[in-house]
């Protein structure tokens, strides 16, 4: 991916101050664009936008980084956050509603709060991103790249985390619908499916060798993901070139999934 590719794109990735999010936007920078981190941690994103600053003058690309606080679950937070991002860059020119959170409780013991926890993030936080800037991109009318971060838990079983299997669902059903009714704009919209992803969210299940074990050899890769995976899919999402693309779910597991 060439340094110049996103030459004076926008991007903008939610819960991109670490973890996939991170990953996503470090393959933006690097392919030239400028990258908006929105995330509640202020520290956070602000490391991550030196990191990113440091990795675009090392490529030789001419993007920057700004750190925007968002809660993407609070309406205003969103609004608040595609409004300074639009007064720092001017414009959006994709967006990857990455943001999201997970939980574990056997589904007998699952509480409506924590159903709610969960869905306020994944999925109306998704629903309020994306809003926001596919509502900027269509005003502009110069097209755009829609992106959600689901996951495989989307496609396959996940007990005591039906929450978060229900959110991550749901993303595809409202990428598709964004696929067909934004076509006339410009406006792409595909989904990300990561597998196994070292990240954070998998932590506590490392704790356990059998699950560690039984995941790796269900992996033909046989190896954990890791964030740096999904950078060049992003970079390639955000390419406006790519116009015919859209509607499509994009499985990237390492194999977990055919095997």
């Amino acid at each position: 991916m060439s340094a110049a590719r996103l030459a004076g794109h926008v991007a903008v990735v939610t819960g991109g101050n670490r973890g996939i999010g991170l990953g996503l936007a470090e393959g933006l920078a690097r392919a030239g664009a400028s990258v908006a981190v929105w995330g509640r941690d202020g520290d956070r994103n602000a490391e991550a936008c030196a990191r990113l600053d440091a990795l675009a003058a090392e490529a030789g690309a001419g993007g920057r980084a700004v750190p925007v606080g968002c809660d993407v679950s609070d309406e205003d937070q969103v609004e608040a956050a595609m409004a300074a991002t639009l007064a720092a860059a001017g414009k959006v020119d994709s967006l990857f509603a990455n943001a999201g959170i997970s939980g574990g409780s056997p589904f007998v013991d699952m509480s409506l709060a924590e159903w709610r926890r969960v869905m306020a993030v994944n999925l109306d936080g998704a629903f309020l991103t994306l809003r926001a800037a596919a509502r900027h991109m269509v005003e502009r009318g110069d097209g755009g790249a829609l992106v959600a971060v689901s996951s495989v838990s989307a496609i396959h079983g996940a007990p005591a985390m039906q929450h978060y299997a229900a959110s991550k669902t749901a993303l595809l059903a409202v990428i598709r619908g964004l696929a067909v009714e934004l076509a006339r704009h410009r406006v792409r919209a595909n989904a990300i499916l990561p597998g196994w992803i070292d990240t954070d969210l998998i932590e506590p299940g490392k704790s356990n060798p059998r699950w560690v074990d039984a995941t790796i050899r269900r992996t033909p890769i046989r190896r954990w993901g890791v964030p740096e995976d999904l950078s060049e899919l992003a970079a390639y999402l955000a390419d406006p070139a790519l116009l015919y693309h859209t509607g499509d779910s994009l499985v990237i597991d390492g194999g977990y999934s055919i095997f």
